[in-house]
């Protein structure tokens, strides 16, 4: 079936507004994606017509309203090929998900002097968990570098980080600032030979990949809703039973629990373990409409149309004089990053907004990448299954109005 792009805009009115007087041009997608009527239709219908609290409650709606929430949970499973539903958690978000592991983890199976292993190209939800718990407890943080064209080192030295002190991997899937997509599966394999569990951030990957957790093997995975047409303060941690079998909960409060005492409180099994308090059930039913639309389009599809995207972009970039694109891997997806001579990425950034184009400026939550690329921020844009050549081309457009005002 052909990809039929502006009806697939149709899905999204907020495209059709202007801004400034200007069609808007949403090139900020790796911040938030845009959100189809309906998912937001979805959400509406239950908060309308089903809510209740989820578990435990007798009534009709309390069960009507658990059902919709469980069977987003076996939605996700089914997303990204998990075995179970109790591997799934239900988190606010990446962030959380990270940092729900980074204090389990940590406080369970690490002693001051082990080792977490991250990169430099990480987000800095997946490098400040990791920070307050060597502040706490004495773990080392310890970075992979990378190469000048924005990929990780070699699997041979990636061997050479790889010692008896390392106790977790944590890395980014997609990076968020070079579009660089990692080879998980190998570093994987690398760190199981040594027993090194391994966490896989695919906020970046979720909405543009597909993703099997059997197959990449990664013992934890985290990703965002809003990153991927769903609600905001919705995501997912994907985590192998034995694993989170181990590990101790992260929070305390009502639905975590089995029985509480003042002498002794029990837990509730996987994967309720993980998730105090209410959760967000009409968000989760969100998330389970959007993976819906998702896989209605098919993601080979939305990946070859964004990567179609990525390179016709940075062609028509390097037409630009004075052009700096960050991130030239040959696996690159739905993300460019740049500037322009000497015009810093706020000027930029700022005077392409007033022609009605939304791109990202700055460090990107990704302050040590920079440090390593020599610069304090990028321009960034960033493409989702809506994005047109036609809105390359206004961006390209743009760049050359404003660099002919320096």
């Amino acid at each position: 079936m052909m990809y039929d792009v502006n009806k697939l805009r149709a899905d999204f009115p907020i495209l059709q507004r202007e801004v400034y007087g200007r069609p808007l041009v949403y090139l900020d997608n790796a911040a938030t994606t845009q959100k189809p009527l309906c998912v937001l239709d979805a959400m509406r219908e239950e908060y309308l017509n089903v809510n209740a609290n989820v578990h435990r409650g007798v009534h009709y709606l309390s069960q009507q309203a658990t059902d919709l929430h469980e069977a987003a949970r076996e939605k996700v499973r089914q997303f990204i090929n998990a075995r179970k539903t109790e591997e799934i958690v239900f988190t606010r978000g990446t962030t959380e998900a990270i940092n729900l592991v980074a204090s389990s983890f940590c406080g369970s199976q690490m002693t001051a002097g082990d080792e977490v292993l991250v990169s430099d190209m990480e987000h800095h939800s997946n490098i400040v968990p990791w920070q307050l718990q060597a502040q706490s407890r004495g773990i080392v943080v310890r970075h992979l570098p990378i190469t000048d064209d924005g990929c990780l080192v070699d699997s041979d030295t990636i061997a050479t980080f790889l010692t008896e002190k390392t106790k977790l991997v944590s890395i980014t899937h997609v990076s968020n600032v070079l579009g660089t997509v990692n080879d998980v599966r190998q570093i994987v394999e690398m760190a199981h030979a040594r027993g090194i569990p391994v966490l896989v951030d695919a906020a970046q990957s979720a909405p543009h990949i597909p993703l099997d957790v059997q197959q990449l093997g990664c013992d934890f995975l985290a990703f965002s809703g809003h990153k991927m047409y769903g609600p905001t303060g919705i995501g997912v941690l994907y985590g192998k039973e034995e694993w989170l079998e181990k590990l101790p909960p992260y929070q305390g409060g009502g639905e975590m629990i089995d029985k509480v005492s003042w002498e002794k409180t029990t837990f509730e099994r996987l994967p309720f373990k993980f998730e105090a308090g209410t959760p967000d059930y009409v968000a989760t039913h969100g998330l389970a409409t959007a993976i819906d639309y998702i896989q209605s389009i098919g993601l080979d599809a939305i990946e070859a149309h964004e990567q179609e995207l990525t390179r016709y972009c940075m062609e028509q970039l390097r037409t630009i004089d004075g052009m700096r694109i960050f991130g030239e891997a040959e696996h690159k997806d739905a993300v460019v990053s740049f500037l322009v001579g000497d015009i810093h990425h706020l000027d930029m950034g700022t005077l392409l907004d007033r022609l009605g184009i939304a791109v990202r400026t700055g460090h990107h939550c990704a302050q040590p990448l920079m440090a390593r690329l020599g610069i304090s921020g990028t321009v960034r844009a960033s493409f989702a299954l809506y994005n047109t050549k036609e809105e390359v081309d206004a961006l390209v457009a743009g760049i050359h109005r404003v660099s002919q005002m320096f």
